[in-house]
């Protein structure tokens, strides 16, 4: 049952053939500036998902004082 979710799944060689072709087509100086920019939009993302998370737990502590 659970090989059913692996059919779409690189293997080994698989994953060296795409290593392969983002190195020629982007070229191996572009490649630390590529990542660089995809671990800035992650933590942008996690930063403004703790800011969501914490104004609604602001918000429910305002609405459970004023029940009070």
């Amino acid at each position: 049952m659970n090989s059913i979710f692996l059919i779409g799944m690189p293997g080994g060689w698989e994953w060296i053939i795409i290593i392969l072709v983002v190195l020629i087509f982007f070229g191996a100086k572009k490649i630390p500036e590529l990542a660089r920019g995809l671990g800035k939009g992650i933590r942008e993302f996690k930063d403004a998902t703790k800011e969501i998370k914490k104004d609604i737990e602001d918000s429910s502590k305002i609405e459970e004082e004023k029940k009070s």
